[in-house]
């Protein structure tokens, strides 16, 4: 079912080419395992055209959600969900760029992208040019763009002034738990995106986090897994105790920094 319509999204005129992301990219999947599609396209492919496509392979859709990226998001007949991401190639690859090659940092999530198409599978390259950057990013981790991420997550995460560890602590002491929950998953965008960065790997993004940095990283904290855990356990029942979890986090990773 699915190659049928992969086959139908590439007659699309504005379409250049189609990848597959996440878990159906790679070995690791089930028969239950969604899907993510990444549509490059040169221009707009009309929602009514889409549509009358998706209409014959799925059981509910909801065409142009903008939550995020611009994406249909669906369930195939099968019951498995499957949700379909519109982009311009052009503008992938410069955000791409300016990660691998100007070595900008961002605020977490910094080498996602990256990421992204290093992993995609290619389903259909009309001329080649998702391939040709593919093989254009197939470099190694540069060690700038490494040095940037640490030096940026480490300031947001404990050394300067708005750092996520004082804004917690506040936040703690004001019992508001809506903006410990805030600056809690902050906190976390900007501490695995340190880990990720001093291993060289790629940011695979939100999912399975502390498996997958126990599976691929080299170098993690000493008590990385049980510090965490501590730290969500007392966060909202005992928050007297965050102060400590946080900075027992913070040691552990500046040792190994």
């Amino acid at each position: 079912m699915v190659e049928k319509l992969w086959k139908e999204l590439s007659e699309l005129e504005p379409v250049e080419a189609i990848a597959l992301g996440g878990s159906r990219a790679g070995e690791v999947y089930d028969e239950k395992s969604d899907y993510d599609v990444y549509l490059y396209c040169t221009g707009p492919v009309e929602e009514s055209v889409r549509r009358e496509i998706l209409e014959k392979y799925c059981s509910v859709m909801e065409i142009g959600n903008h939550f995020w990226e611009y994406e249909d998001n669906c369930t195939l007949k099968n019951g498995i969900d499957i949700d379909i991401l519109y982009r311009n190639l052009d503008d992938f690859v410069n955000n791409v760029a300016s990660v691998v090659e100007k070595h900008d940092a961002r605020n977490g999530y910094t080498t996602c992208m990256w990421h992204n198409l290093r992993t995609c599978r290619v389903i259909y390259d009309k001329d080649g040019r998702l391939g040709q950057a593919k093989k254009r990013f197939e470099v190694p981790y540069p060690k700038e763009l490494r040095d940037n991420i640490i030096e940026r997550n480490r300031k947001l995460l404990h050394t300067a002034m708005p750092a996520y560890e004082a804004q917690i602590a506040k936040a703690v002491k004001r019992g508001d738990v809506v903006s410990i929950s805030h600056r809690t998953a902050a906190f976390m965008e900007s501490y695995f995106d340190i880990i990720f960065a001093l291993n060289e790997c790629t940011h695979p993004g939100e999912k399975r986090l502390i498996s997958l940095c126990k599976t691929q990283c080299r170098r993690l904290p000493e008590h990385f897994e049980e510090n965490l855990n501590q730290l969500f356990r007392d966060l909202y029942v005992k928050s007297e105790a965050v102060a400590g979890d946080l900075s027992a986090i913070i040691r552990e990773l500046e040792k190994i920094l």
